[in-house]
């Protein structure tokens, strides 16, 4: 019982930091400006408004909280490679 609540913890915390790192590389996305930053910004409202939904589907069919905490990691770490590489390219 308290392996699962310690898991759910640890990967909440986890998420927590590594949105942290996104939202840094997108913060410098969008100060940089210029065409790129108009079509993150979209990307960001469009991608939370669907990891809301995805959410809420998964919870409301039963699905536990830390399948939906995974499911935002996932998400996250994807966005810190697509926004990592588009930084090291300039």
């Amino acid at each position: 019982m308290y392996a699962t609540w310690w898991k759910l913890g640890l990967d909440t915390t986890l998420l927590a930091f590594e949105a942290q790192s996104v939202i840094a590389l997108r913060m410098a996305k969008l100060a940089a400006g210029g065409s790129g930053a108009q079509v993150e910004a979209q990307r960001m409202v469009s991608e939370k408004l669907l990891a809301a939904s995805e959410a809420a589907m998964q919870l409301a069919t039963g699905a536990s909280h830390g399948a939906v905490v995974a499911g935002y990691r996932r998400k996250v770490r994807a966005n810190h490679r697509r926004l990592s590489r588009a930084a090291e390219r300039g």
